[in-house]
């Protein structure tokens, strides 16, 4: 009977047995592939720096590129009430090099009676604003299409009452990247602004001014979109994808590169000094109005301001963002 026993306790599992080693073969597998050792952080503000009641840099973390990343911040007079935000790209070096919305223009007095949030990244110089395709030996790791989608907007939300509605708005190139992320999150932003910027990214003209750029920051333009006639090109060109841009507020901007008073003595100065900012925004004027006339054969409402004089310097982009506030500010509920 003893030799009997033994038989059954090795060779044969009870019915209540093998019930509970199957059920601990389901649940092995979830056990592991929820195991917080390895879990990816969200996007999370790291600290804030005041400077005064309503200014801040605001430090995000973006787990796509895996660092933090300063934001320039202007918050409403009443800051307990949820407010929409405007998020403003700086021109291609990203505000880096000394010059961006809040430190070349008079952006805080202009929005000090609005209740709005206007934020501004500093960094991603020479970057498009894009989702690079390949980290680039000098440039980096540039996410920033992710970082301006999914990351930044979540990290203020979460930082300051918001009310979900955001507009964005870009300078000279990266007005197309500013076009591009409205195109790219439609959820995301209710208006857009391009301030004296060319959307046809993947004409040959676009494509060349790109790698120009780019290669000028010592990046290679490829590790973004690939050679020309790739199409992560077209897909990233506004007046390709114009039709996304359908139920959004939209603002269009451009002067005859004439220089004027919005330039100011600065402007001028650097008029004189070189032959480009004049011939660059008599370009971004054209530009413009081939892209208006885009969105007219959509049937896709937009505004145009056509500035006589201006020629493409802080002083004019100022101007475009002040007169584009009567667009982007009912459109956001601002």
């Amino acid at each position: 009977m003893g030799k009997a026993h033994n038989t059954v306790g090795r060779g044969r599992r009870t019915p209540g047995l093998r019930i509970l080693i199957a059920l601990a073969a389901l649940l092995l597998p979830l056990v592991v592939s929820t195991a917080p050792a390895g879990a990816q952080p969200g996007p999370r503000v790291d600290r804030i720096d005041r400077i005064g009641d309503r200014f801040a840099i605001v430090h995000v973390y973006s787990p796509s590129m895996n660092r933090v990343i300063p934001n320039e911040v202007y918050l409403p007079a009443n800051q307990g009430a949820a407010s929409p935000t405007l998020y403003l790209l700086n021109g291609v070096d990203g505000g880096q090099e000394g010059k961006s919305w809040f430190q070349s223009t008079r952006l805080r007095d202009f929005f000090s009676d609005k209740h709005v949030k206007v934020v501004s990244p500093i960094g991603g110089r020479y970057s498009m604003y894009a989702d690079w395709r390949h980290p680039d030996p000098v440039l980096g790791v540039n996410k920033w299409q992710t970082y301006m989608t999914s990351e930044l907007p979540i990290a203020i939300d979460n930082a300051f009452p918001s009310t979900g509605r955001n507009a964005v708005g870009g300078l000279s190139l990266s007005a197309a990247s500013a076009l591009d992320l409205a195109v790219q999150a439609p959820h995301r932003y209710q208006a857009v602004a391009s301030y004296s910027g060319c959307a046809r990214t993947s004409a040959p003209e676009g494509i060349a001014a790109n790698a120009a750029v780019v290669a000028f920051g010592g990046g290679n333009v490829f590790n973004a979109f690939g050679p020309p006639g790739d199409p992560a090109w077209v897909r990233h060109d506004p007046f390709v994808n114009a039709e996304r841009l359908r139920g959004k507020a939209i603002y269009l901007a451009a002067a005859s590169g004439i220089p004027g008073p919005a330039d100011g003595v600065t402007g001028l100065a650097v008029i004189g000094q070189t032959l480009g900012p004049g011939a660059v925004e008599f370009a971004t004027n054209l530009c413009s109005m081939a892209f208006k006339s885009r969105l007219d054969s959509l049937g896709i409402p937009a505004t145009l301001s056509q500035q006589a004089t201006g020629a493409h310097t802080w002083g004019l982009f100022e101007q475009q963002m002040r007169d584009s506030w009567r667009v982007i500010g009912p459109a956001i509920g601002a």
